[in-house]
């Protein structure tokens, strides 16, 4: 049957069709007119029945069309898969929080103070465990603070290795630890605390080396426990009660390494005084042992000075029974060089000048109390190369250093700032 002529009218020969490949790529288009140009053809083409089947698969949709189909990817007429290019992927996309490793995060953590790091714990469960890392709460302060019995038990678990929290109310304290705490420097001076929250605490330590509980109450398990931190060089005890001298005997027998030692006015019977003196380390070199007035005698202080022959810092104030007869028994300290004797008032003002060829090592002396402000000029001209009085309070095993004045505020524990401080 022959076809209508309308048919053939618009029928386009086969040769008069843009050249293409078997993939459906343009040949002959080298220029840039060229190629909208067959383009245009090529569209003209794809309406004629004789288009291949392939081409018309192949051919992208006009830009134009590209544009009016975009936002009706849900029209009836139309359905677009839209994908977002590569590069702009590749723009867009960066490091997030959660992509940060630990060890950058600690690093940035390290810097933040206690408060604003407390913060950074209620951001979610990784971060909580990463802020509460023993590697950032190796030094804490909290100096003053008061009921602090529950900030406590979580710094203490968190491996503090050095805690300063002097003047502060601990009114109860439920610490239970299945191991040893790492606390290395422990600062409680002049704390409240009460008996049982604080041997919860040194019965969990082991490591201890600088240690200061001036002016608590203690107990006999206190001592025990502080018996098993053989490492300890420095206690400060001074002020403090509540114990016997046979606990009193077995911390000092095993606290060997003790540089530094304060048992200054301690509630102390004739039995503690000769328990010290007789368990004291040799390896003493700073010792506060004033205060006892009626209980320290010459035949004591023979004792100690035979047994610790490198002492440099001696404090015997108000020990009313020394008289001048000691001072041949001090000469035998080679290596001393500070002395106190302040309040010692069986001794004479006009034998204080005889210590320059007795002791010549000596450099500091106090004698508060035994010598007139009128007399002290004429002291000081016949001992030119000795400072006397000059220094009112001890020092000795004492973590933060007294007698400044009321404006001046000192922060460290043994010379060295805790990291993390509460600020009230």
């Amino acid at each position: 049957m022959e076809k209508p002529k309308s048919v053939l009218k618009n029928r386009m020969p086969l040769q008069d069709l843009p050249l293409l490949s078997s993939q459906g790529s343009l040949l002959h288009l080298t220029k840039r007119g060229n190629k909208r140009k067959s383009l245009s053809c090529l569209c003209e083409g794809l309406e004629v029945e004789c288009t291949p089947t392939d081409c018309i698969q192949q051919c992208s949709p006009h830009k134009h069309q590209q544009l009016l189909s975009r936002g009706k990817e849900n029209d009836d007429n139309h359905f677009v898969i839209a994908r977002r290019s590569r590069r702009k992927r590749e723009q867009q996309s960066g490091l997030s929080w959660d992509q940060l490793p630990d060890e950058l995060l600690l690093k940035m953590f390290f810097y933040l103070p206690l408060r604003e790091l407390l913060k950074m714990a209620l951001v979610c469960k990784r971060w909580n465990c990463v802020v509460f890392d023993e590697s950032l709460w190796q030094s804490v302060d909290l100096e003053g603070l008061t009921h602090m019995g529950p900030a406590l038990q979580n710094v203490l678990k968190t491996g503090v290795r050095r805690l300063r929290c002097p003047r502060a109310f601990v009114e109860e304290l439920q610490f239970t630890s299945t191991g040893s705490l790492n606390l290395v420097q422990l600062d409680l001076s002049s704390s409240i605390i009460p008996v049982a929250a604080l041997e919860s605490i040194i019965t969990s330590c082991t490591q201890l080396q600088n240690l200061s509980l001036e002016g608590l109450q203690l107990s006999d398990t206190i001592l025990h426990s502080m018996a098993q931190n053989v490492r300890l060089e420095q206690l400060n005890i001074s002020g403090c009660s509540g114990f016997s001298s046979g606990a009193l005997d077995e911390m000092l027998k095993s606290c060997e390494r003790i540089l530094q030692l304060n048992i200054s006015w301690c509630d102390f019977t004739a039995d503690h005084v000769k328990s010290v003196v007789h368990n004291m380390s040799p390896s003493v070199t700073h010792l506060n042992f004033s205060g006892y007035r009626e209980n320290l005698t010459l035949d004591d202080i023979k004792v100690l000075v035979s047994r610790c022959q490198k002492m440099k810092v001696l404090d015997l104030s108000d020990s009313t029974l020394l008289m001048v007869d000691s001072f041949p028994v001090l000469a035998q300290l080679k290596h001393l060089v500070h002395l106190s004797m302040s309040r010692c008032y069986h001794i004479h003002p006009a034998a204080l000048s005889d210590l320059v060829t007795t002791i010549p090592t000596l450099s500091v002396l106090d004698v508060f109390g035994l010598i007139n402000d009128s007399h002290l000029p004429i002291l000081k001209k016949e001992m030119p190369r000795v400072a006397i009085n000059t220094r009112p309070f001890s020092i000795v095993a004492r973590p933060t250093p007294t007698g400044k004045p009321l404006n001046y505020c000192d922060n460290t524990m043994w010379t060295q700032r805790c990291r993390l401080r509460v600020r009230l």
